[in-house]
């Protein structure tokens, strides 16, 4: 990049570069020197570098070069002659806009020469064969080609230039004036897109200004020039959002001007503010929020009717029928009925967020807040008096389709108040904001009014109606488009119709759709004509060799499927605790990042507080420090002139002294010179005692001689008012007796027509009478049947529930019997048993005293001199007796002791065998009483079934 000595030089080489055609190198050069630091102090050349260095980029259509130099040349300039970089711009964007109105001027000129008969004749084959290929027309290429890249870059001139004077105070109205300017070009080339852009941007700058507000040349919104420029430039978005109909965007536009005022806690002007609601009757008259749009209106009316002093009586006439008519498009129910709870609060939201900006409550508060209705709307506008000012059409629709009740011909009494209404209408000569007021765009609403009005009235009067008469009744719309009104007012709960096209009537009342055993007939007579059939025709199993194979196919299927599943959700948990991981490192290296961030900028933010907060500090000791000195120096100099004055010599050479000193003799002199005022005024005010008493004494023998003059006065006046009072009442008088007898003559026929009323409606009350008799003894009837069926339920149900009583008792007595019974039987048959085995012990005894004395005997009867072998050969005898009569087999070494020794009771043969003996009768006794329990339990049951059977 060359250097330069003087800026001079590099113009000079600028233009030499631009003379040889090289445009480019000429650019780089200034641009070098416009960014260089060497050339920082502002002078005259770097001005006229500038435009020169605006004219190539325009030439060259260089954007970004442009923005680059004017943001340097907007640091040189900043605080040594801002005008400089006013001119600068203002050439730039008078620059970029003309070319781009040279290059649309040169395609429409184009066009206009290609429109001719001959095509051949101005054209090329090949351009022929490329239009007709591509099919694209002549405006569409010479566009895309010519008009497309300038107005490409004016659009980012604009842009470049709005960037740079966002947060510059002292270039506000060129902010605004490049504002506007984007705005027309917007609206005279219907650029969509770039108008979005353009608010969003200027959106942005307002919340970056609001958001770093330690900026050292910060515009000030609470400046009212600021303030007003700021405001200019939102209006101008809103008009022109309106006229390229971007709702959407004209609604965001209201916002920014509201949250504009909030910001600076201060409300618009009154010509402001009607162009505000007169946008906002636009808008929400184009969403369908007629409610909104009505609330518009009525701010709009009390703002024309208030401030507007050329409004002329035809203009507020058209004005007040407006804001009625929007108030009676408003549906008369809530469209929100049967929504979520998340719609209702979003709803809510969206209330209170739309009442702030009709209420344009700068402080909103929510215990301020008022409830937007249709019901408040009405009564508000009856308590404004906005009804005395309406036409006479609009007051009896109003009184018709809201206080009205005529429900067989409401529909045609409206109709011809709709038919005027559509002719109403016009432009305002005094309301500038509001150019047109047509009321025909409100006829649709008022004609689904009628409907729902009628339909209402006509629900409280009649149950069933002919769809025929019904559709008559409504002259202005088919009977489809009331069909349509009437669901969708059911459906909202405000009214109940069923409409059956089979029967061609209107049933209204709450009646079921339909009842409760017919609802599911057609699937309860599917299945009993299918079990018919099963019936007439049976189905055939074939058994199936392949079922019989795979059986168990189903059981493996489920069994592979559950397990695939298993490790699906294996592999996601996985995947989910790998994603979590990852998820938590990325999050702690962000806290990590941002806590890191974060005390940076607290360090940072601490620091700077602390350096504004001492700065602050000397600059307020400073200044009272300032202040107080030319207080102290002013006092003196009152002092000294006042002396001066009065010929005394001056308090104290004003050098010698301190600003302490200068205080205390400042306020002495003060004390002493209202001291001196106070005794004056002391004087002053006793000389007018003095003379404020000697007036009163004067004036008082005047005062009674005009009170009795008065008097005398009064007296005549009271008389001739009362003879002109008795003249009035005899005149009246006469007129009423000449009345009385005219009447008198038609007492007659008053009394025949009485008489034909009074008969009328005592045959219709008679009928009446009689009818709700015969409803009466029908209901008492109905209930008369229903209390005996209750009754004779009660009673069937008490004497069943005494009957289970009983069947209870009886059950649970015969239960305390069979117990108390099988205790008794147990107690025989212990006692039984008891007594069986003393009898047996008894005989046992005797049997072994029996065989005692025996043994005895036997001993005593056997010989001494017995030989040894007869003895031994005698001895098994005795032995294999007592085996077989004992059961049990006994040694040898035993036999002989047996011999020598008496056997003991409990090993002796007669005692085994009495034991044997003992237990042959227990088993017989056993056997022997297994039949008798069986016989008692078959007694039992077959008493219990013959009692059952009793009972039943």
């Amino acid at each position: 990049m060359a250097t330069f000595a003087k800026p001079e030089n590099a113009l000079k080489r600028a233009e030499e570069l631009i003379n040889v055609g090289q445009k480019q190198e000429a650019l780089q050069a200034l641009h070098g020197l416009i960014t260089s630091k060497r050339y920082r102090a502002w002078q005259k050349t770097l001005e006229r570098i500038m435009f020169k260095y605006v004219e190539l980029c325009v030439d060259m259509r260089r954007g970004r070069f442009a923005k680059d130099g004017l943001i340097q040349y907007r640091i040189v300039c900043q605080q040594v002659n801002i005008n400089s970089l006013e001119e600068v711009i203002k050439h730039f964007m008078h620059l970029a806009t003309e070319r781009a109105e040279l290059a649309r001027s040169k395609a429409q000129a184009l066009e206009e020469a290609l429109d001719v008969d001959d095509l051949e004749a101005d054209n090329r084959p090949e351009d022929l064969m490329l239009c007709y290929v591509s099919g694209e027309k002549w405006k569409d290429r010479s566009d895309r080609e010519m008009v497309t890249p300038w107005f490409k870059f004016l659009w980012e001139t604009y842009r470049t230039v709005l960037e740079i004077l966002r947060n510059n105070s002292k270039l506000e109205g060129l902010y605004a004036m490049t504002a506007h300017r984007a705005f027309q070009f917007c609206k005279k080339y219907k650029r969509t897109t770039e108008f979005r852009r353009l608010c969003e941007i200027i959106r942005n700058h307002l919340a970056n200004l609001n958001k770093y507000r330690d900026q050292r040349d910060r515009p000030d919104l609470s400046a009212p020039e600021s303030l007003q420029l700021y405001l200019d430039t939102r209006f101008e978005q809103l008009k022109v959002a309106t006229e390229l109909a971007l709702w959407q965007e004209a609604f965001r536009s209201i916002e920014d001007i509201h949250a504009l005022m909030c910001m600076v806690k201060k409300t618009p002007k009154a010509s402001l503010l009607v162009i505000y609601y007169a946008k906002l009757t636009e808008i929400f008259w184009i969403s369908s929020s007629h409610l909104y749009h009505a609330y518009a209106w009525l701010k709009l009316f009390s703002l024309q009717k208030s401030f507007n002093k050329n409004l002329s009586q035809k203009d507020l006439q058209l004005i007040a029928s407006s804001v009625v008519l929007a108030a009676l498009s408003v549906s008369p129910y809530d469209c929100s009925y049967g929504a979520s709870h998340l719609e209702l609060e979003n709803e809510k939201e969206r209330k209170i967020r739309v009442a702030n900006l009709i209420g344009f409550n700068v402080e909103p508060k929510p215990e301020s807040r008022e409830l937007l209705s249709r019901s408040s709307l009405l009564s508000e506008l009856v308590a404004k008096g906005v009804m005395a000012c309406v036409t006479t059409e609009v007051k009896d629709i109003y009184h018709l389709l809201e206080h009205g009740f005529h429900p067989l011909d409401l529909a045609s009494q409206v109709q011809p108040f709709l038919t005027k209404i559509s002719k109403l209408g016009g432009k305002l000569s005094s309301a500038s904001s509001v150019p047109e007021v047509q009321l025909s765009q409100y006829v649709p609403s008022l004609e689904k009014l009628t409907t729902l009005r009628l339909l209402q009235q006509v629900s409280q009067v009649y149950q069933t109606m002919k769809i025929e008469t019904l559709s008559g009744m409504i002259p202005f719309s088919e009977f489809a488009v009331v069909e349509k009104i009437a669901v969708d007012a059911v459906k909202n709960n405000f009214i109940s119709i069923i409409i059956d096209h089979m029967k061609g009537a209107v049933f209204f009342g709450s009646q079921g759709l339909e009842s409760e055993g017919l609802r599911s007939h057609l699937s309860s007579f599917v299945e009993s004509m299918s079990k018919v059939r099963n019936l007439i025709y049976s189905p055939v199993k074939k058994t199936s060799k392949l079922g019989e194979t795979l059986s168990s196919l189903p059981d493996v299927v489920e069994k592979e499927h559950k397990r695939l599943l298993a490790r699906k959700s294996i592999i996601e948990k996985r995947k989910e605790e790998q994603e979590r991981h990852l998820l938590e490192m990325e999050r702690e290296e962000e806290s990590r990042r941002l806590k890191l961030q974060k005390i940076t900028e607290e360090a940072e933010q601490r620091r700077l507080a602390s350096e504004y907060e001492r700065r602050k500090n000397q600059r307020i000791l400073r200044e009272i420090e300032e202040r107080e000195l030319e207080e102290a120096k002013a006092l003196l100099q009152e002092a000294e002139k006042r002396s001066k004055k009065k010929g005394k010599k001056p308090i104290i050479d004003g050098e010698k002294i301190t600003k302490q000193t200068l205080m205390e003799l400042a306020l002495s002199e003060q004390l002493r010179e209202r001291q001196e005022m106070e005794k004056k005024l002391q004087k002053l005010a006793k000389t007018m005692d003095y003379l404020e008493r000697a007036k009163r004494e004067e004036a008082a023998p005047l005062i009674e001689i005009a009170f009795q003059r008065r008097l005398v006065e009064e007296k005549d006046i009271h008389e001739r008012e009362q003879q002109r009072e008795i003249e009035l009442s005899r005149l009246r008088h006469t007129g009423d007796l000449e009345e009385k007898k005219r009447l008198s003559e038609k007492l007659g026929n008053k009394k025949i027509f009485q008489e034909r009323v009074v008969s009328h409606r005592e045959a219709e009350f008679n009928k009446l009478k009689k009818d709700r008799q015969e409803q009466i003894s029908q209901i008492i009837r109905s209930r008369k049947s229903e209390r005996e069926t209750r009754r004779k339920m009660i009673y069937y149900m008490k004497m069943e529930e005494d009957r289970m009583k009983k069947l209870q008792e009886e059950e649970e007595a015969r239960q305390r019997e069979e117990a108390e019974r099988r205790k008794e039987e147990e107690a025989k048959r212990k006692a039984k048993l008891d007594e069986i085995a003393e009898k047996q012990r008894q005989r046992e005894l005797e049997l072994e005293e029996k065989e005692k004395r025996r043994k005895e005997e036997v001993l005593q009867m056997r010989p001494t001199n017995v030989p040894a072998n007869a003895a031994h050969s005698g001895q098994p005898r005795t032995m294999d007796s007592a085996p077989s009569q004992g059961g049990k087999y006994i040694p040898k070494h035993r036999r002989t002791q047996a011999e020598s020794a008496p056997p003991p009771q409990d090993q002796s043969p007669v005692h085994r065998g009495g034991g044997n003996r003992m237990d042959d009768r227990a088993d017989k006794w056993r056997d022997d009483r297994r039949p008798v329990s069986g016989i008692v339990g078959g007694t039992r049951s077959t008493f219990l079934s013959s009692r059952s059977r009793g009972e039943r």
